[in-house]
Formats: C-alpha cells, sequence, structure tokens
C-alpha cells in the first residue's frame, strides 16, 4: 500500500491516563439511553445500485463528489496520485464539515461524506473492494461512546474488516479503534471541550516534522469525556501520542505573551477571575513538579495502516496521513473533470436507472433532486410561475438626522393605527460598525402579502408537513398543505422571483424587497432534526412580503425609499407618497420628546412580575442532567433555555418597543406587528446568526459569553477581562465557532471558510459579550434558503454537536421555545438575505409576554452560575415590559 509504518521500538512514553482505580469508571459494557427516545434516521438502502446513486449525489449537500463512481477497477502499476479519494464516515457530528473543508483542499477532490447508518456492510464493500471508488476512509468524532452501536454504526466493522485500506479515526473514530480491537473505553478523569493541550509523540511518520513536547508549540483542541484505558489496550494497538501534562490551556492562554494587556495582568493579582484557573495553583497552569498522568491521544494498529487521534485539531493530520499514505493500485479515473491543478480525471460513464449518463448530467440531476435549486437565478422551470420584478427607488442625502431620525421616521410613516402589518429592522447600536442600516414599512403594494405557516401536530423528520396561510394585499386568504415544509416553499419563492442586476446598481445594502419575518425553533425539524418535543403556541414562520420600504444608513445619514413591482410600469405613487411626507417631517423639524420613565430596575424577571416556566432549583437541575451528559460524551456543550411570562393585558406594544430600544440599543433590534395573529415581537437581540451579501460571502457571529457590566468604570473594565480570559467562556466560543465553521463548510467553497475576528469583547448596555466572526465564500449552485437551512438553528443556540445536543435539550426543557432561539431578518428578491438570533426578546402573543433566556452548559459551568446568567440575560426585557 506504500504505508510507512513506525516500529514499536520508537515508543517512549510516561504513564498515561487509564489506570484502572477508583475514579476511572469503565463504561464499556454501557449501552447509554437515549433521553427522549432518541433514534437516528436510516436511510439503509434496498440495493447496491441505490447505495451508489446516493454517494454520487451525496446525502445532504452538493460538491462532495464532482462524479461518478462507474467502471469497475483494474490492477494498475502504483504511481503517484494527483487527487485522493476518501470516504467521509459522519457520526452525526458537526465537527465533519471543517474536516472535509480541510481534505477538498489537500486531496484535489471533495471527499464523500455518509453518516454511519446510511450505507449498508454489503454495500460499503463493493464501494471498497468491486469498483475501487476510495483510496482510504476517515471516521468523525460524534456524541456517545463506541461501546453503544447506534453511536457507531458500520465504523466498528469496518476497522475490522478493511485491514488493508488506511482508516484515521477522530476522535469517536479514535475511540473506536481502541474499542473494536478490545480496548476499555472509560470516563477521563474531567471531561475536556473546547481547550488545548500540549501533545507528546513518538515521531512516526504521522507526527512527521511536527514538534512534540512542552512549549513545542503543537497544541490540538480536545473534545471528549471518554478516553481510551492505556493498560487495556492490547498488542495490535501502539501509543503514539499522549498529552504533554495534566494542565490544559484556554485558546487565549496560548497566545499569552504578545495578547495578554499589562492591565489584565496586575489585575489578575488581584482576584481570581476564574475559579477553574486556579486549580494547579497558577493562571498559567505551570507544572507543580509532580508526576502526571497522561491520556493517550494517538494509536495505530501495529500491521495495518489504521490510525486514530483523539484532539479535533487533528484535521491536518488526517489530511496529511491521507496524501502520504494513499499509493492504492485501483487508482483508476472515476471522477468527472476534476482540476487538480496539474492534470484532470477523464470523465466515466454511468447508469442510472439503467439509462447511461456522465458523471456532469447525474451530478446536475443530483443537485436538483436533492435540494431543489439551480445553478443561475433567474433560471426557472415553467412550473413555478416566475414573475419578473422591476425595482425603483430613490434617495435622500443626509435626511435621516434632519428629521429626527429613524424612531421618528418610523412613528410618523407607518405607528399610525396601532403600526398593525408593519416591520422594522432597527440597527438601533450602531457603534464601531456592527451594524449601518435599518429597513422598515408596512402593508404596502400589489405583490405585499403574508405568510403564516404552522407545522402539523405530528412532528416526524425533515420534510415536516405544515399549513400555510397566505393572506395578499386586498385581504383574501387561502391555505394550503406544504408537504415538503416551509423552506422549500420558501425557496421555490424566492426562486420565482427574476430581476435585473442594474436596478439596484448603487445601493450601498443588500435588501431590496422580499420576504420579512421570522423562522421559529420549531423549524429545526426541516433542518435535520428528528422531531419536536413541544408544540409552539406562536406560529412556526410569520413573513410579510414586502415591495415598498424605506432604509436608512446610519453612517451616511442617507434615507432610501425603494418600491417593487411585477413588470415594466411608470407607477411611482407610493414613492411620490412617502418622500411628500418625508419632506413634511423635515419642513416642521418634527421630533418626538422620549418618555422619561423612572420606575425602579428590577434585577431579575420575577420582581418585574413575570413567572418562571420552571423554579431556581428546577433550574439548577437542570444544568446538572446537562452535565452528566457531557460527562458521558453524548454532547461537549448544551445550550439550555427556560421561559418566563406574564399577563399584560391592554398595552402599546409600540411604546414598549420604542422603550426597549432606547434603553438596550442592538445591532440586529427588530419590531414585527402580525396583527391578524394579534402577535407583536419587540427584539433587542445582538448578535446575527446568518448573513449572505450580493458577492456571495456567508457571515455568522455567534455570541458565547456574557457577564454583567460594572457600576464603576474599574469594576466595568475588571469584568471585561474577566469574560475575555475566562477558560470557561472561552471553550464555550470555541466550540460554537468550530460548529458554525462545519456549518458554513456544508454550503461554502472548499478553503473559503476562516475566522477573521476570533472571541472579541463588545459591550452592550447591560451586559458584555464575547463574539467571533466565521465567513465563507456560497459555493454557486447553492442557494439562499439552502445555506439556512445548513445552519438553523444558530449553533449559539443549541451546542454541539447539534442534532443529538436538541435531542437531548427537547428531553430536559418543558415547553416550546416558540419564537425564542429563531431568527428573525429577511431574504431578499435577489437572494441575499440576513438574519439574527432572536435573544433579549420580548414576545407578545395574545395579551402574554414571554421572554426566553438560557446558557451554554459546559463541562467548567457551575450550576449556580448558570443560573444568575440566564437572569441576568432577561434583564433589559423584563424592566422594558415593568415599565409598561
Amino acid at each position: 500500500m506504500g504505508f510507512t509504518l513506525c516500529s514499536s521500538s520508537e515508543l517512549s512514553y510516561p504513564s498515561l491516563e487509564g489506570l484502572r482505580n477508583a475514579k476511572a469508571n469503565p463504561v464499556a459494557s454501557k449501552s447509554f439511553t437515549r433521553a427522549g427516545g432518541y433514534i437516528k434516521k436510516h436511510y439503509f438502502l434496498s440495493s447496491y445500485s441505490d447505495a451508489r446513486k446516493l454517494v454520487i449525489s451525496s446525502h445532504l449537500f452538493p460538491g462532495h463528489l464532482e462524479g461518478s463512481l462507474g467502471k469497475k477497477w483494474q490492477v494498475e502499476p502504483r504511481k503517484k496520485l494527483e487527487f485522493v479519494r476518501t470516504l467521509l464516515i459522519d457520526n452525526y457530528d458537526s465537527y465533519t464539515y471543517n474536516i472535509y473543508q480541510e481534505l477538498s483542499v489537500i486531496n484535489g477532490v471533495p471527499p464523500v461524506v455518509v453518516r454511519n447508518d446510511e450505507l449498508t456492510w454489503k454495500d460499503i464493500c463493493c464501494l471498497l473492494y468491486e469498483d475501487g471508488a476510495f483510496d482510504n476512509i476517515v471516521i468523525s468524532p460524534g456524541p456517545g461512546s463506541p461501546t453503544c452501536p447506534a453511536d457507531i454504526g458500520v465504523c466498528r466493522q469496518l476497522l475490522l474488516e478493511c485491514w488493508d485500506i488506511p482508516i484515521l479515526g477522530v476522535c469517536l473514530g479514535h475511540q473506536a479503534l481502541g474499542y473494536a480491537h478490545g480496548a476499555q473505553i472509560i470516563h477521563a478523569s474531567e471531561p475536556i471541550h473546547g481547550r488545548l493541550s500540549e501533545i507528546e509523540h513518538n515521531g512516526c511518520n504521522l507526527f512527521a516534522n511536527i514538534p512534540s513536547g512542552r512549549n513545542s508549540s503543537f497544541k490540538v483542541v480536545r473534545y471528549h469525556s471518554l478516553v481510551i484505558d492505556a493498560e487495556s489496550l492490547p498488542k495490535e494497538l501502539i501509543p503514539i501520542a499522549w498529552t504533554a501534562s495534566d494542565d490544559t490551556l484556554s485558546f487565549l492562554e496560548t497566545q499569552k505573551f504578545d495578547a495578554i494587556p499589562d492591565a489584565y495582568e496586575s489585575e489578575r493579582q488581584k482576584a481570581n477571575f476564574d475559579s477553574f484557573s486556579a486549580k494547579n495553583g497558577s493562571y498559567w497552569g505551570h507544572v507543580n513538579g509532580t508526576k502526571s498522568r497522561k491520556v493517550v491521544m494517538g494509536i495505530r494498529h501495529a500491521t495495518w495502516p489504521h490510525y486514530g487521534v483523539q484532539g479535533d485539531a487533528y484535521a491536518s493530520l488526517s489530511s496529511k496521513l491521507v496524501l502520504a499514505s494513499m499509493q492504492v493500485p485501483h487508482a483508476t479515473g472515476l471522477f468527472g473533470a476534476v482540476h487538480t491543478g496539474r492534470q484532470s480525471v477523464k470523465k466515466a460513464d454511468f447508469r442510472v436507472n439503467g439509462e447511461a449518463c456522465s458523471s456532469g448530467q447525474l451530478m446536475r440531476g443530483a443537485n436538483q433532486r436533492n435540494l431543489g435549486f439551480l445553478d443561475k437565478v433567474n433560471i426557472l422551470p415553467p412550473s413555478l410561475g416566475a414573475k419578473f420584478l422591476r425595482l425603483k427607488w430613490r434617495k435622500f442625502g443626509h435626511l435621516a438626522s434632519e428629521v429626527g431620525g429613524a424612531r421618528n421616521i418610523f412613528t410618523e410613516l407607518f405607528g399610525k393605527n396601532k403600526a398593525e402589518n408593519t416591520f422594522w429592522l432597527d440597527s438601533s447600536s450602531t457603534e464601531k460598525g456592527r451594524a449601518r442600516f435599518s429597513f422598515m414599512g408596512g402593508k404596502g403594494g400589489d405583490l405585499w402579502k403574508q405568510l403564516t405557516f404552522r407545522l402539523s401536530e405530528q412532528s416526524d423528520t425533515a420534510g415536516e408537513r405544515g399549513h400555510l396561510l397566505i393572506e395578499d394585499a386586498k385581504g383574501f386568504t387561502c391555505s394550503k398543505i406544504l408537504e415538503e415544509g416551509f423552506f422549500e416553499y420558501l425557496n421555490k419563492e424566492l426562486l420565482s422571483l427574476c430581476h435585473e442586476e442594474k436596478d439596484y446598481e448603487g445601493l450601498p445594502f443588500d435588501f431590496y424587497g422580499g420576504f420579512i419575518g421570522y423562522i421559529g425553533y420549531n423549524l429545526k425539524v426541516e433542518c435535520g432534526a428528528a422531531s419536536n418535543a413541544h408544540k409552539s403556541t406562536t406560529p412556526d414562520a410569520c413573513f410579510f412580503f414586502a415591495d415598498n420600504l424605506v432604509v436608512i444608513d446610519h453612517h451616511t445619514n442617507d434615507v432610501y425609499v425603494l418600491s417593487l413591482q411585477e413588470g415594466n410600469t411608470t407607477q411611482t405613487q407610493w414613492l411620490d407618497d412617502t418622500e411628500k411626507k418625508l419632506v413634511s417631517l423635515k419642513g416642521s423639524a418634527t421630533r418626538q420628546v422620549h418618555e422619561r420613565i423612572s420606575k425602579p430596575v428590577a434585577n431579575s424577571p420575577h420582581e418585574a412580575g413575570f413567572l418562571s416556566e420552571k423554579s431556581q432549583k428546577q433550574y439548577v437541575s437542570d444544568v446538572e442532567k446537562c452535565l452528566e451528559y457531557i460527562k458521558d460524551g453524548e454532547s461537549y456543550e448544551l445550550c439550555l433555555t427556560t421561559q418566563f411570562r406574564k399577563l399584560i393585558g391592554e398595552v402599546d406594544p409600540l411604546r414598549l418597543y420604542l422603550h426597549l430600544r432606547e434603553k438596550n440599543p442592538a445591532p440586529y433590534a427588530s419590531w414585527l406587528n402580525f396583527s391578524k395573529e394579534n402577535l407583536c415581537i419587540c427584539s433587542s437581540s445582538p448578535e446575527r446568526f446568518l448573513r449572505l451579501d450580493r458577492n456571495g460571502i456567508l457571515e455568522a457571529k455567534p455570541i458565547k459569553g456574557t457577564i454583567a457590566r460594572g457600576t464603576t468604570p474599574e469594576e466595568d473594565e475588571r469584568l471585561k477581562l474577566q469574560l475575555q480570559y475566562s477558560e470557561k467562556d472561552q471553550a464555550e466560543n470555541l466550540m460554537i465557532v468550530d460548529l458554525l465553521r462545519n456549518d458554513l463548510g456544508r454550503v461554502c467553497e472548499p478553503g473559503t471558510v476562516h475566522v477573521p475576528h476570533l472571541m472579541e469583547v463588545e459591550s452592550y448596555a447591560t451586559v458584555h459579550t464575547m463574539v467571533s466572526t466565521i465567513r465563507g465564500k456560497k459555493q454557486s449552485n447553492v442557494s439562499a434558503v439552502d445555506c439556512v437551512k445548513a445552519a438553523f438553528p444558530g449553533g449559539s443556540m443549541t451546542g454541539a454537536p447539534k442534532l443529538r445536543s436538541m435531542e437531548l435539550l427537547d428531553s430536559i426543557e418543558s415547553c416550546s421555545r416558540g419564537i425564542y432561539s429563531g431568527s428573525i431578518g429577511f431574504f431578499s428578491y435577489n437572494q441575499t438575505f440576513d438574519l439574527n438570533i432572536v435573544i433579549r426578546t420580548v414576545v407578545i402573543h395574545e395579551n402574554e409576554a414571554t421572554i426566553g433566556a438560557g446558557g451554554a452548559i459546559v463541562a467548567l459551568s457551575d450550576p449556580e452560575k448558570e443560573y444568575e446568567e440566564m437572569v441576568l440575560k432577561t434583564r433589559a426585557p423584563a424592566n422594558a415590559v415593568m415599565e409598561f
């Protein structure tokens, strides 16, 4: 196979963790009980032919395999490959597509991703040994334990039977390699998630030219609660890597000499910022001179080309393994027109349902069948009924400041009649370039309509049937059952809208009209979640189609008015009327006097008259349940939430929102009033979920890590630094960054997903928060809705791995999150979008106000402190309600 093995004489390793003692809890004989009846979706195929078609078309997203797996391989002389074909087994994890991205770049072609229960063993054997379709296999991380057959699916059989095929197991895959050959899997002395360790290794081929040991600069991010018992390793398995010490490092500690400010160094002498950071007697975790246990971080089979590595940061090593060792005899040209930079491989024919077709035809058909989108905007099947839209707009320079700002414009233009059927995506906080534009409007022209979607009573898998109510501009309504779900309906609606790019040339923003509203958390069932344990009392999605809107540029104070119409028309009545209203505002220099309310501030939602879904004792107990799941390896991070409710009777929701935006301005704030549903949403969200701009750049900005503001400048700065250098909060944030990298990796071009800003602290009226930014370049054949489906719900509201975490949370939480944890924003008719995360939000539905709040539970969480943080997040919206 051309695979270089290191001899056992190379080994020299210290005492390893996993010694049998009172603290080591064997779990090899234990099959974990799934909370909430967790059942994976099975895609067992009836025939090998079906398996081949599935692999080529890919089970979720395009780009996995650019070609066919057609002809039978024949033995050829060994030669250095220009590209490498990897089968990537996904153990239902939220890191798999980070490995996918890395392999796509290094291998020259994307790997094929198959979930661990998606193909039968027979199907995989045919692909590997009859077709010779793959050069190697990578087994992904995942939740659970290799001792539970449902957690690893076909992986155990691969590791035992495919002795001649190079395999790399990462995290769960690493543990599966050990377990398959007889090693015991035990609880680690401490779960380690989102934290870094220095690694020692024996210098074998896998680690060639990689530093080893303490202060060597080689560190990996660890995500595991279970470890391989070193003493139970059979002679077939050889340890090749282990932790260099007991200490773990937060991410910023690895940057300490360059990044830590003097203010922090002096302040940390006065206070212990993080109860977990002092466990070794020093913030930096210096070795205390005692002999430490070491955790096995890498193993290899003595005679087979099988490797296992525990840290997720080994993705680059997996690529190295793939390229260095895959000299296989059956490297025939099975891919279609894959350009590797030096050569391209000829296309192979392939038969689908008995008919020959080229690999290119097959991929185009697969993309359309699986995702329902087309390669080009404005090219549409006749059945979808295309509409050709034209945009007209006008600009009024520096007008916003002359007419009293965004608040005055909205209340004067759209605030009459209780602001019924109005929207306002409100960048009320524009500090430090966090946001720039606000979009507002009401019931508009002939194209206006409202979509109200409710999932059916029966929660099932993706493709959940639901009921859609459509109201048009004239007030007529119709109802329809959506067999394929709301996202697919929205996707088709957007694809039916044709346009000319020249219509919006010169506009500095990305929303020119289209759908504006919210997606409720329960739509997770259309994005891979198995079910919903609780039904929402509010609609699961509500959107206006906005054909008339006003836009404010907060950087320049310019005001724009836009109007969408179907076909070529000279009608400009709405533009003319709106211009007159704006001019009249300017002429009178009107500015409303803001109400000053001096009622006492509530420190908790209970003081503001809210009733909690769970008591403090119950919430703390739920945190402890989460910690148990994390200890058992079922999740790395669980974003636990709860709800607070208050009957409010007849109030003016718009006044409430105006007060909330004044007291707690936020870059992704919003107001939505769906009057027919008796539903108003007052959001002061500081968090962007996902944005797609006109250049095809996707951006996510998750928040993880929150602390209260100080009462003095000195205390405020100390608290800010405490958050910045908290090991727990950094671990929270890093895990969600990795999750978002994975989600964007599903739909972005290989090699484009990156993190330009990591763990930056942003300050708001009541809290400091830790924010990261992830970006990537969208694949050209992926639609806007497909991007959202790849990442919804936002990872900062679920935890990781996402699917398993959502299942566990459904079993712990006692009611539906509803709109909370979902997203508010727009889908423009030209396939751009911008969506927030619904947090710091008051939902008013049928005279009841609800506020959702929660926090990320990780291995370092303290249950009482988690409760305090959850309550802190309710403070701004709860006070806004109390004052009315």
